[in-house]
């Protein structure tokens, strides 16, 4: 099982660029097909980011495609969340996500086994 580390968040201001990333161990990590989530204040955690266990197939919610950008270093056992052009409505908790799942680069929660314990993003205005 592997277990799961986010980093990088911090205190931005709109139009500013942050990097996530999400450390593995503790498993087979080119196994996993790995998602990043948000959980917003007072709101259900959605949906982000996904990217299957090559690289070759990501996935992104609508409103951060062309901003985002979801990548996979399977030598490092590193997943990175490269987020540009934020937003003060991106301010949230992120959390990252692996998945041993039939269905790579998935958008469903359930589709995900092991979490990380989440990294706060704040976009100032």
């Amino acid at each position: 099982q592997v277990q799961l580390v986010e980093s990088g968040g911090g205190l931005v201001q709109a139009g500013d660029s942050l990097r996530l990333s999400c450390t593995a161990s503790g498993g087979t990590f080119r196994r996993y097909s790995m998602g990043w989530f948000l959980q917003a204040p007072g709101k259900e955690r959605e949906f982000v980011a996904a990217i299957n266990w090559s690289g070759s197939t990501t996935n992104y919610k609508d409103s951060v495609k062309g901003r985002f950008t979801i990548s996979r270093d399977n030598a490092k056992n590193m997943v990175y969340l490269q987020m540009n052009s934020l937003k003060p409505e991106d301010t949230a908790v992120y959390y990252c996500a692996a998945s041993r799942g039939y269905v790579s680069a998935s958008s469903y929660q359930s589709a995900y086994d092991t979490w990380g314990q989440g990294t706060q993003v704040t976009v100032s205005s």
